[in-house]
């Protein structure tokens, strides 16, 4: 585990839950957005902004989001033209805030919202042509225990939560759809490329921009990175799904 990730996404986290001016509305990517206390908030970080400017959502196509938060990047593949939507999140606040933001945008009939651990609440055979994560990247020691839901959205113990992402998501993707993870260089990239390994997947690097994320205690230079995991040896996503 990284010391130094730990401690500046835990800098971010307390910023985030405790800070008596966080809004409750935002504008991004030239919209108004709901903001709901328990949830991660794009306002303190790029992140959000960049991976949705980022993604090539797949026009009539049908598209998934885990770990939806707010709801920016779903409620904008309905409106950039993915013919169907669904985002999931294991936090009860952040999926009542990507409801509102559905219904607030006008694509809540586009937009089905589910409570879920990973893909728990989707049915075996449900498929996407795209499906999209912007995982909570940052390792957490041994024995750490989430002391809320909304903490889950920065720290993963053990990276368990990424190891059953990549070894479950094959099953989910469409014949020609395609994987994106959203991730940044206070990830474990060593130890995500050794769970595709293991699952059959490679990963490759599509997209990465360099920003400047300030907080009460530190300034830091950020790599940001949109990576693309695909099967190796000529498998496709069905062989890698009843392995």
């Amino acid at each position: 585990m990284d010391e130094e990730s730990f401690r500046a996404a835990h800098q971010m986290y307390v910023t985030m839950s405790q800070d008596p001016d966080r809004p409750d509305t935002f504008t991004l990517l030239g919209l108004d957005w709901d903001l709901l206390p328990g949830v991660f908030a794009p306002v303190y970080q790029p992140m959000t902004e960049i991976v949705t400017n980022w993604l090539p959502f797949p026009e009539g196509g049908s598209f998934l989001e885990m770990g939806s938060g707010t709801g920016v990047t779903a409620v904008t593949a309905a409106l950039r033209g993915c013919a169907s939507v669904t985002a999931l999140d294991i936090a009860a606040a952040a999926v009542e805030n990507t409801r509102r933001n559905a219904i607030r945008h006008g694509v809540a009939d586009r937009v089905r919202v589910l409570r879920s651990d990973l893909f728990d609440a989707l049915a075996p055979g449900e498929r996407f042509d795209m499906i999209v994560w912007n995982s909570d990247f940052i390792e957490a020691p041994e024995g750490f225990v989430h002391e809320s839901e909304f903490q889950r959205s920065f720290f993963d113990p053990g990276y368990e939560t990424h190891r059953r992402f990549v070894a479950q998501a094959p099953r989910h993707v469409s014949e020609n759809g395609r994987l994106l993870l959203a991730f940044n260089r206070f990830g474990n990239q060593e130890l995500l490329r050794q769970f595709c390994a293991d699952t059959g997947l490679e990963i490759e690097t599509l997209e990465t921009e360099s920003r400047v994320v300030r907080t009460p205690a530190a300034t830091r230079t950020v790599e940001f990175y949109l990576l693309e995991l695909t099967p190796t040896g000529g498998r496709t996503w069905l062989d890698l799904a009843v392995a």
